[in-house]
C-alpha cells in the first residue's frame, strides 16, 4: 500500500500496514505497564515507595481516561496519519525523559504526557485502520492491530522486565523510547495519509451515548474489563492463594500463550461472528474464574484455568471495539474514544473495588475477587446472548 490514501472505491486489506498498526499499540501498551514490571528496581533507584511507582502507572491509566474524548472530538478532524506521527513523538519523549530523568515530579509530568497520547491512540488509530478495509474485514482490521495489546502483555513486558533485570530500570524507557522512533520513521514513510471527519451535533460523544446500542456495548465492556483486570491486577496473590505449581512466572506463560492464540482465532471470525464469539470469550472467562474457586490448585487443572483465562483475555479490546465500531457510519474515532474511557475507567474501578476487598479481608480477599469477576461475566453472558442486533455481524463475506 502506498503511503498515501488508495484513490480506488475497493480499499484493500494490508498486513504490511495493520502490523505496522500493531507495533504502536505494542508499544502503547507497554509504555503504561513497564513500571510495575520493574518497581522495586524504580523504587530503589529514585529513593521513592513502592506505592509511588504503582502510582505512574494509575496517573498514566487516569490521563488516558480522561483525555480520551475531549482530545479525540478536538482533533477529529485532523489528517489520521498526522495525528498519530505527533502521538508516537510524545510517546517517545515520554519515555526517554522518564529514562534519564532522577525527578519524581517531573518523571510524574512524562508519564501524564504518555497517557494523554494513549488516550488519543487507541480509540483512533482502530478507526483508521478500519478505513483501510472493506467493512466486511472491520472487525479484522482491528483485530490485527490490537493484536499489539496482547503481545505486549503477553511477550513485551516479560521481555522488558528481564532487560531491566539485567542493565538497569533505565534502559527499558530509553529503550521504548528508540523502538518508538523507529517506529515513527517507519510509519513515515508507509502509513496511507487518511483526512479527519468534520464533527458536528449528529457524530458528538454526547450523540454516541444518545444511542442505546452503545450504551449496551458500554455496559458489557464495564463490566468484561471489570471481571478480567479486577483478578489480573492480583494475579500474584492469586497464583499464592491456589499455590499454583511453578509459580507466577509459569502462570503468566500459560495465560499468554491462550491470549496470543485466541487473537490469531478472533481474527479470522470476528466479523462473521461477532456475537457467537463474545458470548464464548464470557463463558470460557467466567469457567476459568470457577475452576479457580471450586478446584484451586490441583495440578493440570489449574494450568488448564490460567490458558482458558488467556484464551477469554486476548480478544478482549478487539471485541467491544469492534461492536462500537460497528454502531456508526461516521466519526468512529468518537464512539471508540467513549468505549476507551469507560475501558480505562473500568481497570481503576476494578482495582479500587479489589483493594477494598483486599484490605477488608486480608486471607479471603483475593477469593472475594474471584467472586466478583465471575459475578460480572455472568451478567455480561446474559445481556451479550440477548443483544442480537447491537451485536450484529458484518455485511459481505467472511474473511
Amino acid at each position: 500500500m502506498s503511503a498515501t490514501a488508495p484513490s480506488s472505491d475497493k480499499p484493500t486489506f494490508s498486513w504490511f500496514v495493520l502490523g505496522l498498526m500493531a507495533s504502536v499499540t505494542f508499544v502503547g501498551i507497554l509504555s503504561e505497564l513497564v513500571p510495575s514490571g520493574i518497581l522495586p528496581q524504580m523504587t530503589d533507584g529514585l529513593g521513592i515507595e513502592e506505592s509511588d511507582v504503582g502510582f505512574l502507572v494509575g496517573v498514566y491509566a487516569l490521563a488516558s481516561a480522561v483525555a480520551a474524548i475531549p482530545l479525540i472530538s478536538a482533533t477529529l478532524a485532523f489528517n489520521r496519519k498526522a495525528l498519530l506521527m505527533a502521538l508516537l513523538i510524545g510517546f517517545a519523549l515520554s519515555n526517554v525523559v522518564v529514562g534519564v530523568s532522577s525527578s519524581y515530579p517531573i518523571i510524574i509530568g512524562a508519564r501524564i504526557v504518555g497517557g494523554v497520547c494513549a488516550g488519543v491512540m487507541w480509540p483512533m488509530i482502530a478507526a483508521y485502520g478500519t478505513r483501510l478495509v472493506p467493512e466486511h474485514m472491520h472487525g479484522k482490521a482491528i483485530t490485527v492491530i490490537m493484536s499489539g495489546n496482547t503481545l505486549g502483555i503477553s511477550i513485551g513486558l516479560p521481555a522488558m522486565t528481564a532487560l531491566g533485570l539485567a542493565l538497569g530500570w533505565r534502559s527499558v524507557f530509553l529503550g521504548l523510547g528508540a523502538i518508538v522512533a523507529v517506529i515513527a520513521v517507519l510509519s513515515y514513510f508507509f502509513l496511507p495519509s487518511i483526512g479527519g471527519e468534520k464533527l458536528d451535533r449528529t457524530n458528538s460523544p454526547l450523540a454516541m451515548l444518545k444511542m442505546p446500542s452503545i450504551l449496551i456495548v458500554l455496559l458489557l465492556t464495564f463490566l468484561s474489563v471489570a471481571a478480567h483486570y479486577g483478578v489480573y491486577t492480583y494475579i500474584a496473590l492469586l497464583v499464592e492463594m491456589i499455590g499454583f505449581a511453578g509459580g507466577i512466572g509459569i502462570a503468566l506463560l500459560i495465560f499468554g500463550i491462550g491470549s496470543v492464540i485466541s487473537v490469531v482465532v478472533s481474527a479470522r471470525y470476528i466479523d462473521a461472528y461477532l456475537r457467537p464469539l463474545i458470548v464464548a470469550m464470557l463463558g470460557v472467562g467466567g469457567l476459568s474464574m470457577a475452576m479457580f474457586l471450586a478446584f484451586k490448585g490441583t495440578v493440570g487443572v489449574s494450568h488448564v484455568a490460567f490458558f482458558l483465562w488467556g484464551l477469554a483475555f486476548g480478544p478482549l479490546v478487539t471485541m467491544y471495539q469492534t461492536a462500537v465500531s460497528k454502531q456508526v457510519e461516521s466519526a468512529k474515532d468518537v464512539a471508540t474514544s467513549v468505549q476507551s474511557s469507560v475501558f480505562n475507567l473500568s481497570i481503576m474501578i476494578a482495582t479500587w473495588v479489589g483493594g477494598m476487598l483486599l484490605n477488608r479481608s486480608p486471607s479471603e480477599g483475593v477469593r472475594h475477587i474471584v467472586y466478583v469477576s465471575l459475578a460480572c461475566f455472568i451478567a455480561a453472558i446474559v445481556i451479550a446472548f440477548l443483544a442480537r442486533r447491537t451485536l450484529r455481524s458484518s455485511p459481505g463475506p467472511s474473511p
